[in-house]
Formats: structure tokens, sequence, C-alpha cells
């Protein structure tokens, strides 16, 4: 049994659903490949030099385990791999928010990060932006907007064929149940809750980036 088979029989037993899939791979994916692992999988971990850390560090991402918990060479490469800032510089990344102080405080926190920010606060220029930015690497896609709400706007973005497996993190206000599936059902790569934890975002979009 191929692992994608493995894979759609777990998605194919109601118990297992919900059971997070980490895949580690040294195939080379083709783009086809890969989306249709991420349509059943939580992320994928390709074979490289700091593949170890990486797997170590998606595991403990969706197991919400505390670092400090790991033993000492588990933290130690962890800390290695979240103390450089090399996964996330010169990295293009688009922020969608109807919110100005939002858009601010999140520009100053990947710029810190040495990201290449831009930023608008509606969904239809965000497809637009998306379609005429060339390199861009990620997306923080607020929800809760005004016209065309987050949702939808994932959607559009899911509809072109060469941003299908463009990685978009969701944000947004409303941390009710349910919330997470339903923004995974419109096309986001992975959710997180306003207020947003800084350490947790940046955390997300280094496991997104990490390829």
């Amino acid at each position: 049994m191929s692992g994608f088979d493995l894979l759609e029989k777990i998605r194919a037993e109601p118990a297992l659903v919900d059971i997070p899939v980490v895949v580690f791979t040294g195939k080379d994916l083709t783009v086809e490949e890969q989306a249709k692992i991420k349509a059943v999988a939580k992320s994928i971990v390709l074979k490289d030099v700091r593949s170890p850390e990486r797997l170590l560090d998606e595991t403990a991402l969706f197991l919400h385990r505390v670092v400090t918990d790991l033993p000492v060479e588990k933290q130690a490469m962890i800390e290695q791999l979240h103390g450089s800032k090399e996964v996330l510089r010169h990295r293009k990344v688009l922020v969608v928010d109807d919110d100005a102080r939002n858009i601010f405080s999140l520009t100053s926190l990947l710029e810190n990060q040495e990201m290449e920010v831009i930023s608008t606060t509606n969904g239809r220029s965000a497809i637009d932006l998306i379609q005429s930015t060339p390199g861009l690497s990620l997306v923080l896609m607020d929800i809760m907007m005004p016209d065309m709400d987050g949702y939808e706007t994932m959607r559009k973005i899911r509809d072109i064929p060469e941003f299908r497996t463009l990685p978009i993190l969701a944000l947004t206000a409303k941390a009710m149940k349910g919330d997470r599936e339903k923004c995974l059902d419109a096309g986001a790569s992975d959710y997180i809750a306003k207020p947003v934890n800084t350490d947790q975002l940046v955390s997300l979009m280094r496991v997104w980036l990490f390829r």
C-alpha cells in the first residue's frame, strides 16, 4: 500500500479523520502530488539536512507540547531551528485585514523577522495582489471583513490553479468550535485565533515556509 493509499484510508475512517498527519518523504513531489497530500495531511516534511529538527518541530506543534517539557537535546534542536531568521528572511508575505491597526502590528512583527510585507484591507484587492506579486510566499488572511470575507476570498484564491498550494494562514477573532474546520474547508493552510499570539504565529509561518 502506498502512502497515498494509506492517507485516503485514514481520511475515510471517521475515528481517524481528525488525527494530524505529517508526511515525511524523500521523494521529489510533483505539484499535483503535493496538492493531493495537502488535501489529507496537515503538512509535508521533506527529507533534507535539517529534516529531523523540522519533524520534531511539526509534531510538537500538532501535539501542543511545551518545548520546555522536552528532553534537553530535543529542546536544543528546536531552539536551533527557531533561533534563526533564515526561514523567514526576505520572504514576501501579504497581510489582508480591514483594520489598519492590525496591519500595523503584524507588519512590525513580520519586518522584525526581516520579511517583505505587502498589505491590503479587502479581499478583492488581495486576489489582485496575489496574481500580480511575483515570489509571494505566504498570506495572512483576516476572516471577518466587510464586502468579501476571508472565507470567500480564500475560496476564490484556491480556484486559481497556480495558488492552490500557496500557504494561507487564517486569522479570526471568533475562536468558536468548528471555526478551524470552516477555515480549512475554505482553503486555509492553517488557523490562528485573534488576539494573535506572536510566538505561535512566527512558529506557524516557519512550519509552512520551511521547505
